[in-house]
């Protein structure tokens, strides 16, 4: 049986293989000196490929079909953006004491990126929910992201003390947004070229992200960081990322029900509103704090983005095999006496 099929077999998505490689490269062979400034470019340079390329896969018109369902592109939007925050401030508040506070400030950072894109579409599609408000509510996310979430980091962690750089914003906009709108002008004559091979666009992606990765574990292990963490402090993280979790699937869950969405809308807004994205997650990480403890930093969302996946492939099984309502036929014929 093929690798990747045994891992299938098992739930296990090769993806996370791929990530524990590559914080173990970066762990025995870091990146050091030129070097590090070499791969410092290659990672703006993967950063901006993957964003342009992002540009060019969304579609315009699926975009503004989405929209129009607005209750839904709300709930999401405030489980996203207020519920996600509100209970990263209280959780790092509690337990700031017992943890680095890299680790603090990455878990606080975690609670105001966007949505993910490619599996909140995937596990929505699985679960048969409402598909074009999945692509919508996912890629506003990203895109309101990249102005929202620098935002959101600066209000709170100006609260507890750190200072913020607003000029990393300029820097999102360069890297990120500039790239993006380049590939939407561009879709209407590279867009038929990316539909075509979208398996290699999916290794250009991935594979952006685990350079991304590598530089940032490699920079922690040159810089000693992982001597202050210890396994309580990993184990505590991975406690608070899956806590989060429950406590948002089952908020997004009860107020769908309580506001009348469909099941169709509830599958989307529990899928999109409860995601976290790395793809997003590490390149701002590595824009907004810049020289500090990246790898630290990240590991929250490492860590969130795999139990996400797990917890979720499980739930979209579950709605999947939910009954098929049968759309009204015409009415039987009526039978003769004695039938």
């Amino acid at each position: 049986m093929p690798f990747r099929q045994t891992l299938a077999r098992y739930g296990i998505d090769p993806y996370l293989i791929a990530l524990i490689a590559t914080v173990a490269a970066a762990a025995i062979l870091p990146v050091r000196g030129a070097g590090a400034h070499v791969m410092d470019e290659l990672v703006i340079a993967a950063v901006a490929l993957l964003f342009f390329l992002y540009g060019a896969r969304l579609s315009t018109e699926s975009v503004i079909t989405g929209l129009t369902h607005w209750r839904l592109q709300l709930t999401v939007f405030l489980a996203t953006f207020a519920l996600f925050p509100v209970l990263g401030l209280i959780f790092t508040s509690l337990l700031k004491p017992f943890l680095p506070a890299d680790l603090t400030l990455g878990l606080m950072f975690m609670c105001v990126l966007p949505s993910t894109v490619q599996s909140s579409i995937a596990f929505t599609s699985i679960a048969r929910g409402n598909v074009p408000a999945a692509l919508c509510s996912a890629s506003v996310s990203n895109l309101i992201g990249m102005f929202i979430t620098p935002i959101l980091t600066a209000m709170l962690l100006s609260s507890q003390g750190v200072t913020f750089d607003f000029g990393a914003v300029e820097k999102i906009v360069l890297q990120l947004l500039v790239p993006f709108i380049a590939g939407q002008l561009l879709r209407p004559f590279i867009g038929a070229f990316i539909k075509r091979h979208r398996f290699v666009i999916g290794y250009v992606d991935r594979g952006s992200i685990l350079l991304v990765v590598y530089a940032a574990f490699s920079a922690g292990v040159v810089a000693g960081i992982w001597a202050k963490v210890g396994v309580e402090s990993l184990a505590l993280v991975l406690g608070l990322d899956s806590l989060l979790l429950a406590i948002v699937i089952l908020s997004t869950t009860y107020a769908s029900r309580r506001l009348g969405f469909s099941k169709e809308d509830e599958i989307t807004i529990v899928f999109c509103g409860s995601k976290k994205s790395l793809a997003s997650g590490v390149p701002m990480a590595n824009i907004l704090f810049p020289g500090q403890g990246l790898g630290m930093i990240v590991l929250p969302i490492m860590l969130f983005h795999q139990i996400q996946l797990f917890v979720c492939a499980f739930m979209a099984q579950n709605y999947a095999r939910r009954p098929i309502e049968a759309e009204p036929g015409p009415e039987p014929l009526p039978q003769a006496a004695g039938e």
